[in-house]
Parts: C-alpha cells; sequence; structure tokens
C-alpha cells in the first residue's frame, strides 16, 4: 500500500489525535471522512442537498439522506393535520415524509361551535381548553412517482409528476 504524507497544522493536531482515537488508526478515519466528503460534494455539484427529517412520535430519531425536495403540502380538518415533503433521492426513488398530528378539543358547548355562524367566530366561551396529541412522523421510501399516488392528496400528487419531468439543477450559458 503506497504510503501518503499529510501536513497537519499544529492547530489541527487535537483532531486529529481525536479521529484516531475514535477510529482506531488515522488512515482508516481519513478515508471515511473523504469518502463523506466526496460523496456530498458530488451530490451538492448536482444539485442535492443534504436532508435531515425527523421520524417517529414526539422527538423520534432524526434520518438524513441525499434529496432534493419536489413539493410540500398538507391538509387539515377538525381533528388534526398532515404535512408532506416529497424529495427526489439521488439514487432515484422518491422519499415521502409525513407529518400526521391530532388535535383534541374539549369544552362543554363544543358542538354549538362546529357549525353556523358561531364556527366563523370562534367559541368565547371561559369555560374551554385544548390539547394537541402527540404527533407521529413517517418516512416512505418507494421507487416510482406512480407509487405516490395513493400516499399523498391528489393536488399535490400533481405538483409532484410536475416536479419530476425536471432536473434538480439546468446549468444556462447566459
Amino acid at each position: 500500500m503506497p504510503n501518503k504524507t499529510i501536513y497537519v497544522s499544529d492547530d489541527d493536531l487535537p483532531l486529529y489525535k481525536k479521529a484516531q482515537e475514535l477510529a482506531g488508526n488515522l488512515s482508516s478515519a481519513i478515508s471515511i471522512a473523504l469518502r463523506k466528503y466526496v460523496e456530498l460534494e458530488e451530490g451538492r455539484l448536482e444539485g442535492y442537498d443534504e436532508i435531515t427529517v425527523r421520524v417517529g412520535r414526539g422527538t423520534g430519531r432524526k434520518q438524513r439522506f441525499s434529496g432534493v425536495l419536489l413539493a410540500e403540502g398538507g391538509r387539515s380538518s377538525k381533528h388534526g393535520y398532515e404535512a408532506f415533503k416529497i424529495y427526489r433521492s439521488r439514487s432515484g426513488k422518491f422519499v415521502l415524509h409525513a407529518d400526521r398530528r391530532n388535535q383534541y378539543v374539549q369544552g362543554a358547548s363544543e358542538e354549538e361551535y362546529l357549525s353556523g355562524w358561531r364556527s366563523w367566530i370562534g367559541n368565547w366561551s371561559t369555560d374551554q381548553s385544548w390539547s394537541m396529541a402527540q404527533g407521529e412522523a413517517t418516512l416512505q421510501v418507494v421507487d416510482s412517482v406512480e407509487e405516490m399516488r395513493d400516499l399523498i392528496p391528489e393536488d399535490l400528487y400533481g405538483l409532484v409528476e410536475e416536479a419530476d419531468k425536471q432536473p434538480a439543477v439546468e446549468d444556462l450559458d447566459i
């Protein structure tokens, strides 16, 4: 295996020492870092961003991938809302991030304020309370735009279909 010499500034020595401790050997740490850097930079040059989303209940966990946002939208009702973001990944798959939350409204005269003119001005009663249920965010990956049709609202699907026909980056010679 060929040897390569890397010159390190005195200020960066603690960083290299820490990398060696974590990876077990410095060569391995440098290779891992360079591989990730090259992958991210190539994706960036192709128009893709590093996307980090939260999935699961409550604060959940984070998941990260390289992609471009194609469309986003949502829908709501008196019971809660759903927010959708659709990405195209660097590998050409389609990623749906959905955040769903339920809202519960409580009050002595709730029914009276759900229809008619009272629904326009709201419940001004002093004995009301509300709460939000813990939401759940999910991440689904599909191979084609058509597979997205049943997962999102119809109007949002139209936007995804249209956006998929566009390149991630268009280089202009101007």
